[in-house]
């Protein structure tokens, strides 16, 4: 990985500050004109993408770990938040970088109550093969059929020029997956709270621009902060 890779996809906090505010602000002003079914299509467009906002309760949805057996997630009956990753695989080097950068914040969620969830368009075996670390205590997820990814609304389609580029560098995405849809997330991390609603969303159509660890980790924090003071009421 060359240093103007790195310089691009890990940018400062305060740039990260910038980029979510403003993120989140183009969400929120289109947010309320989205329909059910709109939200969780693949979008032909990474652009056109509608992931879910803070205040919206989190899908249910069905995936695979990486010992290829059944993973339901019910926003219902959650014992713990959960810090939901989503990124597009083993075979690009902007995610396998971002991951290795937001597992450095991995122990201080973990400390303050989290689960950490890492999921993708992977099959299991190419997650085992690429991304598993056993020492690191992170679940990786398998959204093959792209239920996760549909349901926080990131999905979109890769185009037909795309995938015959990716194939000359010898990425092949069905073989990835074990499926025909060509669709992959937008890079995004969700907070959603022990009650199943999310509390903290960023989402990105360019894979290039990632969400910098010091910020979920002030996500996260604020969220703990509220969850107390809640309790102590």
């Amino acid at each position: 990985m060359n240093v103007n890779l790195r310089e691009r996809l890990m940018s400062k906090p305060l740039n990260g500050w910038l980029v979510l505010c403003a993120l989140l602000l183009c969400f929120m002003t289109v947010g309320a004109t989205w329909a059910g079914d709109e939200r969780t299509a693949i979008h032909a467009d990474a652009n056109d993408v509608q992931p879910l906002l803070p205040g919206m309760v989190a899908p249910a949805f069905a995936a695979r770990t990486v010992e290829n057996q059944p993973f339901e997630f019910d926003p219902s009956a959650m014992e713990k938040p959960v810090v939901m990753t989503f990124f597009r695989g083993g075979w690009c080097p902007y995610c396998n970088m971002h991951l290795a950068e937001m597992r450095k914040a991995e122990a201080e969620l973990k400390d303050m109550g989290f689960e950490v969830w890492f999921l993708s368009m992977d099959q299991p075996s190419q997650l085992v093969s690429s991304l598993q670390d056993p020492e690191i205590g992170y679940t990786m997820l398998s959204d093959a059929k792209a239920e996760a990814t549909r349901g926080f609304g990131i999905a979109f389609r890769v185009d037909d020029a795309t995938i015959e580029r990716y194939q000359g560098f010898g990425i092949d995405l069905e073989a990835a997956s074990g499926e025909t849809h060509h669709a992959l997330p937008v890079p995004a991390t969700f907070i959603v709270g022990q009650d199943g609603v999310i509390n903290f969303t960023y989402a990105n159509p360019s894979y290039t621009v990632r969400l910098h660890p010091d910020v979920l980790l002030a996500a996260a924090k604020a969220y703990k902060d509220d969850a107390d003071k809640r309790l102590k009421r």
